[in-house]
């Protein structure tokens, strides 16, 4: 079926999408390159096709989503891909979609930040039966990622993500929680997030951060921009190509992220989950994306004894463990340790909140929390040892 590729009203370019594999067979007339997604390679003046199908499959939800297989089988339909066109790879992150050549739609009538939309497939992937009657498919939910479930809603007129969390703490929610109150302590751009309780689990509740004239640039694109010389310095290498676009204040922010990751030993910093900020319309930067995601820390998965006898802790993007990846931050001038007094205490009254941690784990995590405060003050002042002017005070 044949499709022009949208950002927002810009017709971008013509594509083939084959309905039996969901992958885009052809791309025809380009009418504006400069609106092809960030991180489509270019050869001859044509984005690379194999490029933009990673992109478009992309925006599929992952094989690896709790009970994914289940909920594709309720849903009607063979793929997670398939569901894509379903909603037209409409999202609540971008501002791209296909509009059908045969039936031409129209942005201000089928964008979710303007309209309603069916919340079946939501529902369906969180478990529960499918409606009576036909399911609607057209939902913001088809092109969420990452693997725990989720689903968008609408409260009081916003858009809002509920998110689960994993067996056998549910941790993840309350992390989220936990994470942001770090972050708003350290004065650290982030989403906030709040939680609540459907029987005895908890949930993740979060604000659409992006608006109907901005959209969310990933890490992974902006890092694709051009070709990395050194994989053992994806950290230059990413803020060299944040500067090469012009995304403000890239550098303060990097450190910034991989403090807040140290404090909260969050383990899943991918490439994915943290980017940039642009208007769809302009395609000026903005600002980096405020800091989201950030259930898969605060040890979610590790047993109390684990979490007692840790000696190193893993981390993701740029080193594969924070005691190596922190020593990329160069400058803490901008962290008041004096405003973490407290945060263990903190912490504690949300995961009291828990039937599924105990006292032991709780004490153990909160112990943790505090420790990981004082092992950054640790390396806060290595760090000005080394860099301290040649003289003597």
């Amino acid at each position: 079926m044949y499709y022009i590729l949208t950002h927002r009203k810009t017709a971008v370019a013509e594509i083939e999408i084959d309905e039996e594999t969901a992958v885009i067979s052809k791309i025809g007339t380009v009418f504006a390159p400069e609106h092809i997604p960030v991180g489509i390679r270019f050869k001859n003046s044509r984005p690379n096709r194999g490029d933009l199908n990673d992109w478009w499959h992309g925006r599929s939800i992952p094989a690896s989503r709790q009970n994914i297989r289940e909920a594709i089988d309720r849903l009607g339909v063979s793929s997670a891909g398939k569901l894509i066109t379903k909603c037209f790879g409409l999202s609540l992150s971008d501002q791209y979609w296909a509009n059908p050549v045969n039936a031409p739609l129209y942005w201000e009538k089928v964008n979710f930040f303007d309209n309603p939309f069916s919340e079946d497939v939501g529902n369906i992937l969180f478990g529960d039966a499918a409606p009576e009657g036909k399911i609607n498919l057209v939902s913001p939910d088809n092109t969420s990622d990452g693997w725990l479930k989720k689903k968008w809603v609408i409260i009081d007129g916003k858009r809002c993500l509920i998110k689960g969390g994993s067996d056998p703490y549910q941790q993840q929610p309350i992390n989220e929680m936990m994470a942001a109150v770090v972050m708003r302590r350290l004065d650290i751009p982030h989403v906030p997030y709040t939680v609540i309780w459907e029987n005895d689990l908890p949930y993740s509740v979060c604000e659409n951060f992006i608006t109907a004239q901005t959209e969310l640039i990933s890490a992974y694109y902006i890092h694709n921009i051009k070709k990395i010389r050194d994989a053992r310095q994806l950290y230059s290498h990413y803020l060299d190509c944040c500067l090469e676009i012009g995304i403000p204040d890239s550098r303060i922010h990097l450190n910034k992220m991989l403090a807040a990751d140290y404090l909260i030993a969050n383990n899943d910093r991918h490439f994915n989950n943290f980017g940039a900020v642009r208007n769809a319309e302009t395609l000026e930067w903005i600002k980096p994306a405020p800091l989201y995601d950030n259930g898969s820390s605060l040890w979610h998965n590790q047993s109390t004894a684990a979490i007692q006898n840790a000696k190193t802790t893993k981390s993701q993007p740029f080193i594969d463990t924070h005691e190596e990846q922190i020593k990329l931050v160069k400058d803490f001038s901008w962290l008041d340790f004096t405003s973490l007094i407290g945060i263990d205490d903190e912490f504690n009254e949300l995961l009291c909140k828990s039937p599924l941690i105990d006292v032991k784990r709780r004490d153990a995590l909160c112990f943790a929390l505090r420790n990981r405060a004082e092992m950054l003050m640790n390396v806060v002042n290595s760090c000005e040892k080394v860099f301290a002017p040649d003289y003597e005070i």
